[in-house]
């Protein structure tokens, strides 16, 4: 007799990383040269489609300047090191100094340093003046108490990050950031993340937002995940919320940016989340790798300095080279780690695409093996 009962596990629906997938080339091919990564990315113009991540580790006001010499942009983050001390160096020097067993009560401490108001317009100042457009992330609650004074300093684009975001956010302890009302105020654009599902972005971007971040724990100094087991693959998760974009693009006629946020080791994979629908992509421990990054070879992720529930790590990156290599090269690995910008050229030459958005016609298929096939003698490398 047939059993009547279907479970949950029955009707899983699968979902794909960057290592389950890869790009099928087509008919043609194109000159690198011919290859246009340019766009405007919520009116600030992006040469490259690489956005450094918020992290104090990766992000100071100076490397937001070389990165963006780099054709590239940077976020700063508004709850980090640098808006909580004058001068910051002595605390990276002590996170990086920590033994493994103590740094986790080392980011507790240093954390719980209070944000220094005073300290938004200096910081924003000297983004400029390195050269940077001033992109700052902060999560709804740090919006909600400095939001107007991140305004008034003349941000050019602020990120609202949490751990997952939702157009409709219940609590009975507090009030909640009235999203719709904050953008239709902020006189600048407001891009808002992190999500991993379609109905959620639509909701977002119907709430105005300028740009959504995908990506719930994918990052290799995030371990929320892990912590409280959810969380989507980001091929699936890029790939579901550029549907959602599309979809509002043809309902309201506005293009909401998409932006992989995580995940992202090697150029191949940046190739990846432009052909699932990504306008761009965001990450951190890359260009944590570089000699100017202020980590000291490590990095640390945005929840690690929770003093309750950690959903970050310290991890040692290393130090590898100049931001301009691991973005522009030359290369000295062959693992696709370093000219990244470079690797995303190749890709699209040997696809046939002549620019980001060219990436969505690209066929996409299941390869778990592609990575690993007849690389045997590679491994060690």
């Amino acid at each position: 007799m047939a059993t009547p009962f279907t479970s949950k596990v029955d009707t899983l629906r699968p979902a794909y990383g960057f290592d389950d997938i890869s790009l099928a080339p087509g008919t043609d091919t194109i000159d690198p040269a011919d290859v246009e990564l340019a766009q405007d990315f919520c009116g600030i113009p992006l040469a490259s489609p690489i956005i450094a991540s918020a992290m104090d580790a990766v992000v100071s006001p100076t490397t937001a300047g070389l990165i963006r010499a780099q054709g590239c942009l940077a976020a700063i983050n508004l709850e980090g090191l640098w808006f909580r001390y004058a001068d910051p160096a002595p605390c990276f020097a002590a996170i990086a100094a920590a033994p493994k067993e103590s740094v986790q009560a080392l980011f507790a401490e240093l954390y719980a340093q209070p944000i220094d108001a005073t300290l938004i317009p200096r910081r924003i100042a000297e983004m400029r003046a390195a050269g940077a457009p001033a992109i700052v992330a902060a999560t709804p609650q740090a919006i909600g108490t400095y939001g107007d004074a991140v305004i008034a300093a003349g941000v050019d684009l602020l990120i609202i990050q949490s751990q997952v975001s939702s157009a409709r956010h219940i609590a009975s302890g507090y009030a909640p950031l009235e999203l719709s009302a904050f953008v239709a105020r902020a006189g600048a654009p407001v891009a808002i993340g992190n999500t991993s599902n379609a109905a959620a972005a639509y909701a977002l971007m119907e709430q105005g937002a300028a740009a959504i971040f995908v990506g719930v724990g994918p990052g290799n100094a995030c371990t929320t995940r892990e912590v409280l087991g959810i969380g989507v693959p980001q091929v699936t998760a890029v790939s579901d919320v550029a549907a959602a974009r599309d979809a509002y693009l043809a309902d309201s006629g506005r293009y909401v940016p998409v932006v992989a946020d995580g995940g992202i080791r090697k150029g191949g994979e940046i190739a990846k989340a432009l052909a699932v629908g990504a306008d761009a992509v965001m990450i951190g421990s890359p260009l944590a790798r570089a000699s100017e990054a202020p980590g000291h070879g490590y990095n640390w992720g945005m929840a690690a300095p929770s003093p309750t529930l950690p959903r970050g790590t310290r991890i040692e990156v290393g130090t590898v080279g100049s931001i301009e290599q691991v973005l522009n090269g030359p290369s000295r690995v062959t693992d696709g780690s370093e000219n990244l910008i470079g690797a995303v050229r190749q890709s699209a030459a040997a696809l046939g695409v002549r620019n980001v958005r060219g990436f969505r016609d690209v066929e996409v298929m299941h390869a778990p093996a592609a990575a690993t096939e007849g690389k045997s003698w590679q491994r060690g490398r």
